[in-house]
């Protein structure tokens, strides 16, 4: 462990130089892995706090942290329900999985979720505190100054510094990821994205070969907006590319036109007696 340690010391010199401090919390009760987090983070300068067990989501809050990261085995039964409590209610919280062997499907849920990245032990604290940063950096510039100002297109309104969207001032309720996705499709102001391109953007790394994720979460973006702004259309597919944003009313279904009266069945208004037709 001490030979890792010293091997590890000019990487933590050079995170030092080029990131700002963070704030973080630490859901873990490994004490050799935390032992070791913690004189990097302190290297770092970064406040750190651990906690042998999940805490009220107000308890977080009042933490004011930057990321949190969180070793799914402390939780229990309850790992699954708090992870997406968190990811929901703290929609500007970056999140990093840091557990044990995990199968494919349980990666994939806790992604789904909402969580920003999973890391498998053991790792590295080193990639631990790289993979922090590039979750924290993708927020901060997604709550930058650039992306304050809300974005109006057909009945929605995007809200970055509430990280949503509105219809009439109603929230679309929206999640972190979804918001993340419809604010990267509207910045493209009309340009078609390629698949590969929002994953990393969004996730923040390569996409996988077959990988879905995108396709899942655009059509449940979709589902939010269309039930929201039933009278628009706002994301377009283009097969075998990506998708395009780009508010457009919606052709009316056939229920729509099937409620609508045909004109030649219309009765003309009653006249007074004794009227004629000049």
């Amino acid at each position: 462990m001490a030979e890792d340690t010293h091997r590890a010391e000019p990487d933590s010199q050079a995170h030092s130089l080029t990131a700002a401090p963070l704030r973080i919390a630490v859901i873990d009760n490994d004490s050799g892995f935390l032992q070791v987090l913690g004189k990097r983070l302190e290297r770092l300068g970064w406040e750190h706090r651990v906690l042998a067990s999940p805490v009220p989501i107000d308890t977080l809050v009042a933490m004011r942290l930057g990321a949190l990261v969180v070793d799914l085995s402390v939780l229990g039964s309850q790992a699954w329900e708090y992870l997406e409590r968190v990811t929901t209610q703290l929609p500007g919280l970056g999140v990093v999985v840091c557990t044990g062997r995990s199968s494919v499907a349980q990666r994939v849920r806790g992604l789904r979720l909402g969580a920003d990245d999973w890391v498998t032990k053991p790792c590295h604290p080193e990639e631990l505190i790289a993979r922090v940063e590039a979750v924290v950096r993708r927020r901060r510039r997604a709550d930058g100054p650039q992306a304050a100002d809300p974005v109006s297109a057909g009945e929605i309104e995007i809200r970055a510094d509430r990280f949503q969207a509105f219809v009439a001032d109603r929230s679309v309720d929206l999640t972190r990821r979804e918001f993340e996705l419809i604010q990267l499709l509207a910045d493209a102001e009309g340009r078609v994205l390629e698949r590969e391109e929002i994953y990393q953007r969004v996730w923040g790394y390569a996409m996988a070969r077959g990988d879905r994720s995108v396709d899942v979460f655009v059509r449940k973006l979709r589902q939010k907006l269309e039930k929201a702004s039933p009278r628009w259309r706002y994301i377009h597919t283009h097969f075998g590319v990506g998708y395009r944003f780009a508010p457009e009313p919606a052709e009316p279904d056939a229920a729509e036109l099937a409620a609508l009266p045909d004109p030649e069945l219309v009765a003309e208004p009653a006249r007074p007696a004794g009227s004629r037709i000049v």
